[in-house]
């Protein structure tokens, strides 16, 4: 009777979409929770039992343990057709995004649709040409975690961008005038300083000034070749001449600088600073400086009075406890706007000539971004021709778009209109709005059950219902409906009171299991920690809901899009609230028979990675788990990783070493006597925000109890995994690692995993 009805329900609400679509991060979209009871989304004890039916499901289907489901969805097919679309940039009448290719290396190209093919005769589809030369690799490492990698030059000829190789600057220049894709490129900066060829600048955030003759950007100086420790690592703002490449300090004297941002007349210059120990969703301060003619160098660029930033004017934070981030000018006022989550959510204020502050759009909901703070160059708003304010918000499981008068307005915003109803042609979620010419708009898009791509739409009335057009997909490959697994939003009881995660049950129209009462359920920890999760397509979690296993993906305490207070739930609380909720979510769903108590699982990539491993070390919930380049010691993090995290642990954890004897309780490694259960264990052999070392000795503590486990070290991956080689093994030998470890047998397609003390 209860596996019957189990089943019928799993099956019965596979084929449906889902009614119930929670918080959504999607290139900086967070949607907020819808409550939803489960055992109304999901009545597995609500349903007959009838033989008719048995029979029904019998003839249709092949009967398999649950986990040996044979599935399309590959680790080969999740990368082969696949890229990581990147921010979305629209300058001199065409749209450029950057790709990330795991078949190439996993290095990242800047994109262009080609307007002249567009515009050509006879009309036909306008071509998609790669702007950066062969080879080259469109990436940052400034903050580690960099973001803010292109700026477009003064007119379409000309590109800039951070090469990852050199971590300089460089220009692309097009040969043929702005249509034959690829030009030669060209140094702008060096990476040396000229003083031995010891010490390493990096570049990011740039914005370039109207003559396109200055560049203003982030330098982070690296001595001693890049390793250093992390106190000696200098964050400045610098101009950059772009001819000569001679550079000149705008601001220093704190710890990390981001989005500088310029006047639309050139003299004043906008951007965000904060010190240790805070990080940039904890407190930072918007700062303008005022940039005039240097009389000693009339062919250098403009300079500020002083660079000292406690000089520059305060505009916004500085309390020590609000965090304003995103500055940018209004093109046709000239008034400064930002992000602030003074309210208890980040939403968008205008800077007042009376030293006073404006919410524009006063809202529960956060502009700020699904991990606000993590990577430079965000977007949640901009500026149409026109001189309208648009924005994206969610509501009701929808991205929200907001398009609303700003200009001579006193107050907030009036004329507010909302688009992302039915019939407006807009995808479900979108974010990374940038507007084109007159009403045109490009971002990124997407929904549960179609992977991200860049479209373009108009918000004429006129044109406005022709669905949003597909400019690139991030995936060509397609899989049958029946395998994909549509996630229902789950809210459940916890320590401090409530939790959110996404349930994804097996699917997979071709099988079906009569021999289990409930699947196995992997249960996933994201990142961050201060980051979240959400319902876009992930062929990463299809591949386990296809085989057969139940996926529970957890917003724990301390995730970002449900608020200021929700996210501070991990103050001084890293490896106990997270580990509550991750433990709770998955008896929650065991307590209602979708998930099987003896064979849980976990995973978890980086903070997600320390999270599984505390509660495999510290609770008896899990049966077997998986960290990738996760933290063991906190001891060590706390004193071997890069600057801009350094202090994080400060916050979530305590001072070290002051509290030392915290950071050892809460460390997976110093409780090896308290693990029982398997552990494999994934890392980078490069990786400088959690080096190898931490894998390393949580496997030889592993071996010595006689826990079975594996280590991978992938040669030439640093913190995540971006080869199509390594990120199609690392998800081939979990599988593997579970099916050993749970005894499930004839897995398809299984990889040879050999496993230590089993």
């Amino acid at each position: 009777m209860q596996r019957t009805a189990i089943l019928e329900s799993l099956l019965l609400l596979s084929s449906s979409t889902s009614a119930f679509l929670p918080p959504h991060p999607i290139g900086g979209v967070v949607f907020p929770p819808r409550r939803v009871d489960i055992m109304t989304a999901f009545p597995s004890t609500q349903l007959a039992d009838s033989n008719d039916a048995d029979d029904a499901v019998a003839t249709a289907v092949i009967d398999r343990p649950y986990g040996a489901w044979e599935s399309p969805i590959t680790s080969r097919a999740i990368t082969a057709g696949s890229v990581r679309l990147g921010p979305v940039y629209f300058h001199d009448g065409e749209v450029y995004w950057v790709e990330g290719r795991p078949m190439e290396g996993g290095r990242n190209v800047l994109c262009r649709r080609s307007r002249r093919v567009e515009e050509g005769e006879g009309g036909g589809t306008a071509a998609v040409l790669d702007v950066t030369p062969p080879g080259s690799n469109v990436r940052t490492r400034v903050h580690e975690y960099g973001g803010g990698a292109v700026v477009l030059g003064k007119d379409g000829n000309e590109v800039y961008y951070s090469d990852f190789a050199t971590q300089g600057i460089r220009r692309v220049v097009d040969d043929d005038g702005g249509g034959g894709g690829v030009g030669k490129s060209i140094p702008i900066t060096s990476e040396y300083d000229g003083g031995g060829g010891d010490h390493i600048y990096r570049f990011a955030d740039g914005v370039l000034s109207g003559d396109g003759a200055t560049m203003y950007s982030i330098r982070e100086y690296h001595p001693n070749g890049g390793k250093t420790d992390p106190r000696e690592v200098v964050n400045e703002l610098v101009s950059i001449n772009v001819i000569d490449g001679s550079m000149k300090v705008i601001a220093t004297g704190n710890d990390f600088y981001a989005s500088p941002r310029l006047s639309p007349d050139g003299t004043k210059l906008a951007y965000v600073t904060w010190d240790h120990p805070n990080m940039p969703w904890d407190a930072t301060e918007l700062r303008v400086v005022d940039i005039v003619a240097d009389d000693d160098d009339v062919s250098g660029p403009p300079l500020p009075p002083s660079s000292i930033s406690d000089e520059h004017a305060l505009i916004a934070g500085g309390d020590g406890d609000t965090s304003v981030i995103q500055p940018r000018w209004h093109p046709i006022t000239g008034e400064l706007y930002y992000l602030s989550d003074m309210s208890g959510y980040y939403n968008i204020y205008r800077s007042e000539p009376d030293d006073t502050t404006t919410p524009v759009l006063p809202m529960k909901y956060d502009f700020g971004g699904s991990a606000p703070g993590w990577t430079l160059g965000q977007v949640g708003y901009a500026f149409l021709d026109d001189g309208r304010l648009v924005a994206q918000y969610a509501k009701d499981g929808r991205s929200v778009l907001v398009v609303a008068d700003v200009v001579d307005v006193v107050g907030e915003a009036t004329n507010v209109r909302e688009y992302g109803g039915e019939g407006d042609g807009l995808p479900d979620m979108l974010s990374g709005i940038v507007p084109g010419v007159g009403s045109d708009l490009y971002f990124l898009g997407g929904s549960p059950g179609v992977p991200s791509c860049v479209y373009v739409w108009n918000l004429d009335d006129d044109r406005r219902h022709r669905p949003a057009a597909v400019i690139a997909r991030s995936s060509n490959v397609t899989f049958p409906e029946d395998v994909i697994s549509h996630p229902e939003m789950i809210e459940f009881p916890t320590t401090l009171g409530t939790a959110y995660g996404y349930y994804y049950p097996p699917r997979n129209g071709k099988y079906v299991c009569t021999t289990d009462v409930a699947p196995p359920l992997l249960v996933k920890a994201h990142g961050g920690p201060t980051a979240c999760t959400g319902p876009s397509f992930n062929a990463g979690i299809q591949y386990w809901t296809s085989r057969g296993f139940a996926v529970l993906d957890v917003d724990y305490g301390g995730s970002t899009g449900y608020g200021r207070e929700y996210r501070r739930r991990l103050r001084k609380s890293w490896g106990i609230v997270d580990v509550d909720d991750v433990c709770n979510g998955a008896k929650y769903l065991v307590e209602r028979g979708l998930a099987d108590g003896d064979r849980l699982c976990i995973d978890g990539g980086s903070a997600g990675g320390y999270t599984t491993l505390s509660a495999l070390a510290f609770r008896d919930v899990f049966r077997a788990g998986t960290s990738l380049y996760g933290v063991a010691d906190l001891t060590a993090l706390a004193g071997d990783t890069h600057k801009f995290e350094s202090r994080y642990l400060d916050g979530l954890v305590g001072a070290y070493p002051e509290d030392e004897r915290i950071y050892r309780d809460r460390s997976p490694i110093e409780s090896v006597d308290t693990l029982s259960c398997p552990i494999l264990l994934l890392q980078g052999a490069e990786d400088k925000v959690v080096p190898p070392n931490q894998a390393v000795m949580m496997h030889e503590a592993l071996l010595k109890k006689g826990i079975p486990t594996c280590l991978k070290i992938y040669d030439g991956e640093q913190h995540g995994f971006r080869k199509a080689e390594h990120i199609e093994d690392a998800i081939d030998s979990e599988l593997a690692f579970y099916g050993k470890v749970f005894g499930i047998e004839d897995i398809p397609g299984a990889i040879e995993l050999e496993v230590d003390n089993l």
